[in-house]
């Protein structure tokens, strides 16, 4: 079959379009002929070594995955063949920019049918980050206020949708460009952080502040005087240090997304209800998935990217 993989860590000159051996099936996985990988920021990060997680090489990529169960492992017996599936897959382990992956049994769930199948493989990790950032973490319930910095990205969208599904006043921040996709994707209120300064524009303090965005540290660390006393501080830029305020009792926590399959099957019945609206920016083939990595790395991509082998 045929596999993006690379052999050692380095630029997207590492990735290479191969011939490896179709994968087989062991005790409690499945094999999935792949509709379609996601690309994530966290891909470029794995095959440049500056992430911290423990790769096997050679390494497929993609670990936001769509396809048709093709084989069964033993033992597997809440999945069958023919099954339409989508999952996250452990990112350590080989991932679906390829014809086939295999991967545990319980990193899948049944995939949305309202949607192409394909699609559904820029469902997962996003998702489930905006979920964890939200009531994992910020523990958000209906009534309160948050504010989402970086509103106008893949995880921001599905945040902005998330919270306003939840009772949560939303206010968010978007260049002109995403203005109308947030409002759209459910904000009561938009800040364009180009022009307005986000602090000077709120009408108050809010539960929560999420920030998605590559700020600047000391813009970050002002930013959590719009956090009311006893609020939480959530990002997901593990790169650098979410600030709290000890003597307010305004706590942080860094997001890295965590498995949930409970979780993806509750956000897969939520796209099915119409609640959630799976972005897909660009289909790429698999033989392009080299040059994407290049444009990652150049700068941020806008919008979700899927690969389609």
């Amino acid at each position: 079959m045929q596999a993006i993989q690379f052999h050692e860590v380095g630029g997207p000159e590492v990735l290479h379009l191969t011939d490896v051996e179709q994968p087989v099936p062991t005790a409690g996985q499945v094999r999935v002929r792949v509709a379609a990988s996601a690309y994530n920021a966290a891909d470029n990060g794995m095959r440049g070594g500056f992430l911290p997680i423990p790769i096997q090489l050679p390494h497929v990529p993609g670990y936001d995955v769509s396809g048709m169960v093709d084989a069964l492992g033993e033992g597997v017996t809440d999945l069958a063949v023919g099954d339409a599936v989508v999952g996250f897959l452990p990112m350590e382990r080989d991932g679906g920019a390829a014809e086939y992956v295999v991967a545990p049994a319980e990193a899948w769930v049944a995939a949305p049918t309202s949607i192409p199948l394909a699609d559904a493989a820029a469902l997962p990790s996003v998702a489930l980050t905006a979920w964890q950032s939200l009531f994992d973490d910020g523990h958000l319930t209906a009534g309160q206020r948050v504010l989402i910095v970086g509103a106008g990205g893949v995880v921001g969208k599905y945040a902005v949708q998330l919270a306003a599904r939840a009772g949560v006043h939303v206010i968010a921040t978007a260049s002109p460009r995403s203005a109308d996709a947030v409002r759209a994707a459910g904000a009561d209120e938009v800040v364009d952080h180009t022009e307005a300064d986000v602090l000077g524009a709120l009408d108050g303090q809010v539960d929560v502040l999420l920030n998605l965005a590559p700020l600047d540290p000391e813009q970050f660390a002002a930013d959590v005087a719009a956090v009311r006393d006893g609020g939480v501080v959530v990002s997901t830029t593990a790169f650098m240090a979410t600030p709290d305020d000890a003597s307010r009792g305004v706590r942080a926590a860094t997001v890295f997304v965590l498995p949930n399959r409970e979780r993806l099957a509750e956000l897969v019945a939520l796209v099915d209800q119409g609640v959630l609206t799976v972005e897909v920016t660009r289909r790429i083939p698999l033989a392009e998935l080299p040059a994407l990595h290049a444009e990652g790395a150049a700068g941020r991509i806008a919008g979700k990217v899927i690969v389609l082998p």
